[in-house]
Parts: C-alpha cells; structure tokens; sequence
C-alpha cells in the first residue's frame, strides 16, 4: 500500500479508495492534505451515514492529526474544498467528537461506579470488622466490578472478613 501514491486515487469513484489512501505513501507534511482529501472524496460518494461513518473512522485512525496539523486541516478545508463538500466533511469530524465525547463519558461513569463500589465496600468492612488488613485492601482496590458486586452482597451476612471473600456456586 505504502507504493502507491495517495495523489493518484483522487479521482475514483470509489469507497475503498477513499479509506485506503491514508495509508499510501506521501510525505509527512502532506498528512493534513491527505486527510482533507480522503474525506473529500468520502463524501463525495454520497454513502449511507453508517457506511460513511466506518470509513470515515478508519482515515482517523491511520491519519490522526496532531494540534498543528489540525490547523493546516482547517485551512486546507476552507481554501481548497468547495463549501458544500466543507460542510458534510466537517458533520463527520463532528460526529467522531460526538462518539468519542460519548465513549469518555461512558467510560468515566463506569469508572466513577467502580470507584464508588470500592469506597462503599471499605466503608463497609472497616465498620462491620474495623480493621481492613493491607492485602485485603490491595485486593478490593485491584478488583473486577462483578467481584466488588459480589462482596458488597456477602458483607450483609458475613460473620468473619473472610466470609466476605469466598465465592459462592
């Protein structure tokens, strides 16, 4: 792939072709260009939203653009695209900051319940039996959430801290 060269696949008419020449050869300078023109073509092609979309991802993966090759992105879009084409280019890269904004919030409320489930369980033990020995701690502090699950539940009924860790069938 990194024989041919991205100039050459412009002009077809093709998905593939769009996605593909993120990963032909070209300079390193030319990165922002290449993306601006793989997405071009991209909506060019006038795919369905879904299809649009996993391609789309594809060139941001193979050509993430770092803050100074983003700006040249942005210029290169308003001087050297056609201002309908600028518009549903800029709707995609839109989208991916919408799916990734709700990925990291996704995973941060995930990580926020675990965290919560880890406090809770060591509040628990530490009034239930009060002192919480250091490899008891490593251990909840190094679980899985359904592991914390399950010992939030044994901790009502426990008579021992070890009752709190044993596995149920």
């Amino acid at each position: 792939m990194n024989r041919l060269h991205w100039r050459d696949y412009l002009d077809y008419d093709n998905p593939v072709a769009s996605a593909l020449m993120a990963k032909m050869a070209f300079a390193a300078h030319e990165r922002p260009r290449v993306k601006a023109q793989c997405l071009r073509l991209l909506v060019t092609l006038k795919l369905d939203p879904a299809r649009s979309r996993f391609i789309s991802g594809f060139i941001d993966t193979y050509l993430r653009l770092n803050q100074e090759e983003l700006a040249i992105f942005e210029q290169v879009l308003s001087t050297e695209i056609p201002v309908t084409e600028q518009e549903r280019i800029m709707q995609l890269t839109t989208s991916w900051k919408e799916e990734g904004l709700q990925q990291g919030l996704q995973k941060g409320l995930q990580q926020g319940l675990h965290d919560g489930e880890v406090i809770a369980l060591k509040r628990l033990l530490h009034r239930r039996f009060q002192v919480i020995p250091e490899e008891i701690v490593a251990r909840i502090d190094g679980a899985l959430p359904e592991q914390l699950e399950q010992w939030i539940e044994n901790t009502l009924d426990a008579a021992t801290l070890d009752d709190v860790f044993k596995t149920h069938s």
